[in-house]
C-alpha cells in the first residue's frame, strides 16, 4: 500500500492529533450527521463501494491515492480492525464469481468493481479478498462484452455505456495496476475513460457526456450526477497515474495520461460552470431549466474541484473552479442539509428521471456530500484553498503541519 497508517480521531475546530484526522473544519453544516447517514444507508453493490471509498477518504487518506504521503504501509496495518473503509468493505462484500466477484451486481459489469480498491486492500492480509478481486478484475478486462470502439460495456447482457461506470471501473483496474506494478493495466484504465468518453461526450454541449448510450436503457441526457461519476472515476485514475513510480509508469507515460485525463475532467466541470444553476445547484439534467437543483451530482463536481485544484494547481487553482466550489459548499449550508444530516434535495438514486425531488437520505448523494468536505478539508490542509485560521486559534500552526506528517 502507499502510505503509513496514522492515529484516526475525530476532530473539532482547534483540535490537532495526526494527518488522519477527519472533522477539523465546519463546512456550514453537520457533516458528521451526513457522515453516519452515508455509511448506514447504502444496499446495492455500487453504494457499497462509493461508501467504501468515501470512509477511506475521510478517515485514512493517509492510505488512499490522494494522500500527501509516499512512504508505504505495513501489510500488517491494514486491516479490518484498523482502517474503517476496510472493516465496512468486509462487511459488505459477498464473494461470487465472474461478474459478481465482490457483489451482486445485478446485471452490471461496474458495480461490483467499485468494491475492488477495497478488496484488494484486504488481500493483503485476507488472501480471499486478493483472489476474489483478480477474479473481478479479469471479468471486467477479458470478459465483458465491449461496445464497437472497445470501452468496456457496463452491462452484462450486451453492449451498453454509462457515465457511472467510469467511477465504478477504471479506478480499480488503475489501482490493481499500480499494486502490481503492472503499467499495461494503468494504460487500460486512462484508455477506458478516453474510449468511454469517444462515445458519451455531448454532439449538442462538447463539453457533457450523454447518461446512457445503447438498447436496454438509453439516456442522452446530461444527468449531472453521470457527469460527476464519469470526472470523479477520472480524478481518482489521475491521482493514481500521478502516484505511479518510475519504476512503474516513464515520465513520458505519465505525463501523456495525466494530460489527457486532466483535459477530460476540466471539459465536464467547464460545462457544468457554464449552464445556469438553480439557486446555487445545479439541475438534474444541468441543460433543463425544467429540472431542480439537487445535492448529489453538485457535491460530486464540487468534490472533483477541490480534489484536481489539489493534483493540477496549474489548471484548477485560479478561476473559476476553487470558487465555483466554493459557492457549491456555501449553498448546501444553506439549508440544503437538515439537522439529521440529510444532504436535499437529491435526484432519486433509482430513478434518474424522477421528477419528485428525494428528500429522506440518497446514499449516493450522501456520500457525494462527505466526499466533497474531504476533498474541501485536504485542499485547507495543503494550503492550496484559501481558510481563516484564526478559527482554529493556536493550533492552527499544527494543523498546518500535519500535511508533512509522512
Amino acid at each position: 500500500m502507499f502510505s503509513r497508517l496514522l492515529l484516526v480521531a475525530s476532530l473539532s475546530c482547534g483540535t490537532a492529533l495526526a494527518w488522519d484526522h477527519v472533522f477539523p473544519f465546519d463546512p456550514g453544516f453537520d457533516i458528521q450527521a451526513v457522515a453516519s447517514l452515508a455509511e448506514s444507508l447504502p444496499s446495492h453493490s455500487w453504494e457499497y463501494g462509493t461508501a467504501a471509498e468515501t470512509m477511506l477518504e475521510l478517515y485514512n487518506v493517509s492510505l488512499s491515492v490522494f494522500s500527501p504521503c509516499h512512504s508505504a504501509a505495513p501489510a500488517t496495518q491494514l486491516t479490518i480492525e484498523n482502517v474503517r473503509s476496510l472493516r465496512y468493505a468486509h462487511e459488505k462484500i459477498v464473494i461470487g464469481k465472474g461478474a459478481n466477484a465482490l457483489s451482486d451486481g445485478d446485471g452490471a459489469v461496474g458495480d461490483p468493481a467499485s468494491l475492488g480498491v477495497a478488496a484488494l486492500m484486504l488481500g493483503q492480509t485476507i488472501s480471499e479478498y486478493a483472489i476474489a478481486a483478480g477474479d473481478q478484475l479479469d471479468f471486467v478486462v477479458n470478459k465483458a462484452p465491449r461496445w464497437e470502439n472497445g470501452a468496456i460495456s457496463h452491462r452484462v447482457e450486451e453492449p451498453e455505456l454509462w457515465a457511472d461506470f467510469v467511477y465504478m471501473a477504471p479506478p480499480f483496474i488503475a489501482y490493481y495496476g499500480l499494486d502490481q506494478s503492472n503499467a499495461s493495466l494503468i494504460e487500460v484504465a486512462v484508455e477506458q475513460c478516453k474510449l468511454y468518453r469517444e462515445v458519451l461526450l455531448s454532439p449538442m454541449y462538447p463539453s457533457l457526456w450523454k447518461h446512457i448510450v445503447g438498447n436496454l436503457h438509453p439516456d442522452a441526457g446530461h444527468w449531472s450526477t453521470g457527469n460527476a461519476w464519469a470526472a470523479a472515476g477520472m480524478t481518482r485514475v489521475l491521482a493514481t497515474v500521478l502516484r505511479a513510480p518510475s519504476s512503474c509508469v516513464s515520465p513520458q507515460q505519465r505525463d501523456t495520461w495525466a494530460n489527457d485525463l486532466t483535459y477530460m475532467i476540466k471539459e465536464i466541470v467547464d460545462g457544468a460552470i457554464m449552464l445556469p444553476d438553480d439557486n446555487g445547484l445545479l439541475r438534474n439534467y444541468i441543460d433543463d431549466p425544467t429540472w431542480f437543483g439537487e445535492i448529489s451530482g453538485s457535491s460530486l463536481l464540487a468534490y472533483v474541484a477541490y480534489r484536481m485544484a489539489v493534483l493540477r494547481p496549474d489548471v484548477f487553482v485560479s478561476s473559476p473552479y476553487l470558487e465555483w466550489a466554493e459557492g457549491m459548499r456555501e449553498t448546501l449550508g444553506d439549508g440544503h442539509v437538515t439537522k439529521e444530516g440529510i444532504g436535499q434535495p437529491a435526484v432519486n438514486p433509482l430513478g434518474w428521471g424522477d421528477r419528485n425531488p428525494f428528500v429522506t437520505g440518497s446514499p449516493e448523494g450522501q456520500n457525494f456530500v462527505v466526499l466533497m468536505y474531504a476533498a474541501w478539508r485536504d485542499c485547507v490542509l495543503t494550503g492550496t484553498c484559501d481558510f481563516d485560521w484564526e478559527c482554529v486559534g493556536q493550533d492552527a500552526e499544527d494543523m498546518k503541519g500535519w500535511v508533512t506528517q509522512c
